[in-house]
Order: structure tokens, then sequence, then C-alpha cells
């Protein structure tokens, strides 16, 4: 896997926005602009300086067919938005830094090409990115790391009994919906999302020593451009000390993400040694 650091543009001065914090407001559009580092053979040699307009089709995150013959040049694209392991996709975070600037962290199964992706929007960025660096899981049962990750808690709500042979009758997934975590006024919100998280833990192939919530609130996405007010995603800022309970789960988890709304900046779990 590669991980990817990119500097943005955002300027000291919130009421004079440079474009990068403008660009930073819309996750989809970051989403989108991100998903352009991962070119097709066929789109890069059709259009090197990247004058064409966008199709997804052309920035495939997974070059992998199961029709495809293992030695296949150019193996059969899937969509963008493909399933998240070692293997293919990508995952994405934007922190802040001191000053008010911000960076993305970019973990990928694929090795980005960000001089494509950028090519034509280079004033979003505040230095040349850097060549990704190939990153390396050594991890084991045990063991105790630093970590971040910028989530989104949410909750299955219980499906009745009429609306289950309902969804059955149509022919619809029996899927019960997902509702952002919110609290009561008698509640601790940070105990809510700190159980969330430790609930999460086991599965991921961890458990918490310490662990402190921070930045509760909303990221807003909107696919739209003609003020269609979109949609809000609880976002919750987690940081501590893990410790490792099975390595081979917890690898899973960091190349797959960890919770919802990974193709919006959220999941993405960085490790650093305790």
């Amino acid at each position: 896997m590669f991980l990817s650091t990119l500097l943005i543009d955002t300027g000291t001065n919130p009421d004079r926005p440079r474009p990068g914090r403008l660009w930073l407001r819309n996750l989809y559009r970051v989403h989108q602009r991100l998903c352009m580092a991962f070119p097709s053979a066929r789109r890069k040699q059709a259009d090197r300086d990247f004058l064409l307009p966008y199709l997804p089709d052309d920035f495939p995150e997974d070059r992998f067919s199961a029709d495809a013959k293992p030695d296949t040049e150019e193996k059969t694209p899937r969509a963008v938005h493909a399933q998240r392991d070692e293997k293919s996709g990508f995952l994405f975070r934007v922190d802040p830094l001191p000053g008010g600037r911000a960076v993305i962290l970019v973990l990928s199964a694929l090795e980005p090409d960000w001089p494509y992706a950028f090519h034509n929007a280079m004033h979003l960025l505040a230095a040349i990115p850097a060549s990704p660096r190939p990153l390396e899981l050594n991890i084991a049962a045990g063991q105790r790391f630093r970590f971040r990750l910028l989530a989104n808690p949410t909750k299955r709500a219980a499906l009745s009994k009429d609306q289950r042979q309902q969804k059955k009758a149509a022919g619809e997934k029996v899927k019960r919906p997902r509702h952002q975590l919110t609290w009561n006024s008698d509640e601790d919100p940070e105990e809510i999302f700190r159980n969330w998280l430790g609930n999460k833990a086991d599965r991921a192939g961890f458990r918490l020593c310490e662990v402190a919530v921070g930045q509760i609130g909303y990221v807003y996405i909107n696919k739209n451009r003609d003020g269609d007010q979109g949609q809000r995603l609880r976002s919750v800022r987690y940081e501590g000390v893990l410790e490792v309970t099975d390595a081979n789960k917890l690898r899973q988890s960091l190349a797959c993400g960890v919770g919802p709304a990974k193709a919006f900046g959220f999941g993405l779990l960085s490790l650093a040694p305790a």
C-alpha cells in the first residue's frame, strides 16, 4: 500500500479563503479529485495533459477483474467506488495544521499519480506533492501504537416485522437504515462516541488503552451545484493509544477503514509508535 501527503493551500485569512480552503468545504469534490490520481493507461495515453472531461470509468481505483487474464496489460476497470482492501481503493483524511493550514493523508492500494490528478488544479495545493511512500504494515499482537481516526459514528435503526416483510415482498434487500449517532440532553456525548469506537475495536483487531474524543460536529456533502442543501454527516476525531489484539484483523482495518462514509474522508486509521 502507499501513503501520500498533500499540503493544501488554505491561506491564513478565513475571510479571504484560498481555493484550497473552498475546495475542502465539500468533501464530495475532494474525493472526486483524489480519484483522478488513478487514471487508466488508456486515459493517460489519450489525454496526457488532462484536457478531456472527467469520466469515472477512466479513473478506476481497482484494475482487477475476475475474468481478466493475469498477464493482461490493461485489465477491465471497475467503477471508481472500488471495494477498499489491500488490493483496491483508497482512504483519505483531512487533518488541520497550525495556522489554519490543512493536509490530506491518502492511503491507497495502487500507487497514485498526483501530478496527473492536479495537472489542471495545482492552485489547490501549497506544495508539489511528494512521491507516495510504500507502507509496510509490520504489526504483531501485543504492540501498542498511538492512533488517530476521523470517524462517522452511526447506528442502525431496528425494523419491525411488517417492514421486513414489505421489503422482502418488494424484492428489496432487508437492511436496517443507518442514522447519524446523537445523544439526549442528560447523556455525555464523549462517552457515547467513546463506546461506539470501543464496540468497533474488538472486530477491528485492537483494544483501546487511552482515547480522547474531540471536534464533534458535522461534515457537509453536496454532489450537485444547483443550490441543493445536500446532506450532513456526523464527524468525530479520535486520538489515543491502542493495543493490537489480532494483527490480521488490524491490517484489514487499516486497509478497509473503520466505520461508514469512507468516500467522504472518514475511516482512515493512522498509527505511530507509542
